[in-house]
């Protein structure tokens, strides 16, 4: 028997598609759930910024597709594609990446085979409060469990720079210029030397300090049940620390990057300086615009409701959930970016998987009422 959908996720994106893969995967039936998005496609968004970048690998390792549950997986996919066991050894030392190609077909038979298209709603809702039975979402109705993946609040650019007709955002569509200076030091800029320097510019980076090299954008550790709940165990200030240095710029070791560099370096063609100095055309690789205060959604939330914050981050429960209005009876998640206080890596698809299987539990409580 069809019932009416007590179950929303607020968010059309990859962790939107993440979440409601999982909900399917535990039994929830598409008419039981709401999805609101303004873009049908939930992966146009991250298309188009690898494009943007000429991304060809996925940062992320084993867990990092779609799925509910992390086996089988892409490597599975591969191997049997390629008829080999490497991606599934790769796989088992958390060293196999699929290409961006791979991933974007992978997410995409997720989305057909899913129900997606029979429970999206195109709508994009601005505002979420707390009712009795639940939660409003503008004018869409109340529902009891609700997880908003809003994704990123909005690309990053030194205020100094906005307006400024060199510049352009390394994840909006460009070209490259015969001299070309990089802001930033993390993986879209790293990855902005390396296609500069291919079509043959003179390449200059910029950059506040200088990037770690570590395979993961957070530590590998806080991926385990033991760091995360060490994590979790922290106190606020000591939380807002570690959540900043898991903000600072970083990129993968390996020849892949080095040697390119070094080659460039030998020839002139790319050196570290300070300033822009003139530069014809200038990428800012900067990142996204951290906080809730740039998402409206957020915002408003965070003010009608009086929430509790920390230095821009929401403050959660372990898993997920924002404590002052969850209970027994209604549910509000936040995956994304927006969840980093309850797992440090929540923008990556193993982090939306956490939100998602968190709110998966909650909402089978309703489910088998």
């Amino acid at each position: 028997m069809n019932r009416a959908p007590s179950c929303a996720i607020v968010g059309g994106g990859l962790g939107g598609l993440v979440a409601y893969t999982t909900l399917r995967h535990g039994g929830i039936q598409p008419d039981e759930i709401a999805v609101f998005g303004s873009d049908p496609d939930p992966v146009s968004t991250f298309r188009a910024r690898t494009a943007a970048i000429r991304q060809r690998w996925m940062r992320s390792e084993s867990d990092g597709h779609c799925l509910a549950t992390s086996f089988p997986g892409l490597a599975v996919q591969a191997a049997l594609r390629q008829r080999s066991a490497k991606p599934l050894l790769a796989s088992v030392c958390d060293r196999y990446h699929p290409t961006v190609e791979e991933f974007l077909s992978h997410a995409e038979e997720v989305r057909a085979r899913s129900g997606w298209d029979e429970s999206l709603h195109r709508a994009r809702v601005t505002r979420v409060r707390a009712v009795d039975g639940g939660f409003s979402l503008d004018g869409f109705g109340v529902y009891a469990h609700v997880l908003l993946a809003p994704g990123h609040a909005g690309l990053a650019l030194p205020a100094e720079l906005e307006g400024d007709p060199r510049v352009v955002h390394a994840y909006q569509s460009h070209d490259y210029g015969d001299d070309v200076v990089v802001i930033g030091a993390g993986m879209a800029a790293a990855t902005e030397w390396l296609n500069a320097l291919a079509a043959g510019a003179r390449v200059a980076s910029v950059r506040r300090r200088e990037p770690m090299r570590r395979p993961l954008n957070v530590e590998r550790h806080y991926f385990t049940r033991r760091g995360l709940a060490r994590f979790h165990r922290t106190a606020k200030e000591e939380r807002v620390a570690l959540l900043h240095r898991f903000l600072a710029p970083s990129y993968p070791p390996g020849r892949d990057w080095d040697e390119p560099l070094a080659r460039a370096t030998a020839e002139g063609r790319f050196r570290v300086k300070r300033g822009l100095n003139g530069a014809e055309q200038v990428i800012c690789a900067t990142g996204f615009r951290r906080g809730y205060a740039h998402d409206a959604l957020l915002e408003l939330l965070v003010e009608e409701h009086g929430l509790e914050t920390a230095d821009g981050w929401i403050v959660l429960a372990p898993d997920a959930t924002v404590l002052d209005l969850t209970d027994e009876d209604r549910t509000l998640s936040l995956a994304g970016a927006a969840g980093q206080w309850a797992y440090p890596a929540a923008d990556t698809l193993v982090g939306m998987k956490y939100a998602a299987r968190c709110f998966l539990k909650r909402v089978s409580r309703w489910h088998t009422r």
